[in-house]
């Protein structure tokens, strides 16, 4: 098992799978990837640069996890919410960053228990993913934002899930949506994990559809200390694709 958890390179945060699979995975998902390469030195550092100045901002970390994004955004000044489908991810979030913290169990494919442009930003790290329907919850999440305001995204490449899935063996088309699983083993304990690859061109479709403009789209490289610290791992972090991001106004 590589220090990023069972499945090498692309470790993922608690966001929409079964709640029970996080629930179950949460104490040993959240050791093995605190420090991990694609967490601490790719997708974390990617989201924050994206977010950019945050001091006073009303932030939404939808899909908070166990907290390192929240911890980081709330350090920079924010003044940030988190959900999460996972009452033992949330546990961990709440011993993370004290008493005092809005924290809330919520499933983002429902209606969110915040009212309408109650923040400047979004972010959905490593979440959308778990969903197969974008609908519903672009639309929630542009209710809660202010016009004006923010989504920033990061989910799984497509390219690279549909090709690791081809080399699986699967018959796929790049230009399909379809759900694709693998099993995470963890503190011995073996949960199968629930994905929806969707090719670009229908991610983009579903954010102008909810009333989302396109402002950033990224493939980043993880930071340069991770080279001698993991030389394999940011070998190919850093030649091959893994993680998308997108930075959307709401309009």
């Amino acid at each position: 098992m590589s220090q990023d958890g069972p499945h090498a390179y692309r470790p993922r945060r608690s966001g929409r799978a079964r709640v029970n699979d996080y629930d179950r995975l949460a104490e040993a998902y959240t050791a093995l990837n605190e420090d991990g390469i694609a967490n601490a030195y790719y997708e974390r550092p990617a989201i924050l640069a994206l977010a950019g100045e945050v001091t006073g901002r009303r932030i939404l970390d939808a899909g908070c996890g166990s907290g390192p994004l929240f911890a980081e955004l709330r350090d920079r000044g924010a003044v940030v919410s988190g959900v999460d489908s996972s009452a033992g991810m949330l546990e961990l979030a709440r011993r993370r960053l004290g008493d005092g913290v809005d924290l809330r169990l919520a499933d983002l494919r429902e209606p969110l228990p915040f009212p309408d442009d109650a923040f400047d930003d979004v972010m959905a790290s490593l979440v959308l993913h778990y969903l197969e329907d974008w609908g519903p919850t672009l639309a929630e999440l542009r209710r809660v934002l202010r016009t004006g305001g923010r989504l920033i995204v990061s989910v799984d490449h497509p390219f690279a899930v549909h090709v690791t899935q081809r080399q699986a063996g699967r018959d796929v088309r790049y230009l399909t949506t379809y759900n694709w699983t693998e099993e995470w083993t963890m503190d011995g304990r073996t949960v199968p994990m629930s994905f929806y690859h969707r090719p670009v061109h229908a991610m983009t479709d579903a954010f102008t559809a909810a009333g989302f403009r396109l402002a950033v789209i990224s493939e980043p490289q993880p930071l340069p200390a991770a080279r001698e610290l993991f030389p394999d791992e940011f070998r190919a972090l850093s030649t091959g694709p893994s993680f998308l991001f997108f930075v959307l106004e709401a309009g």
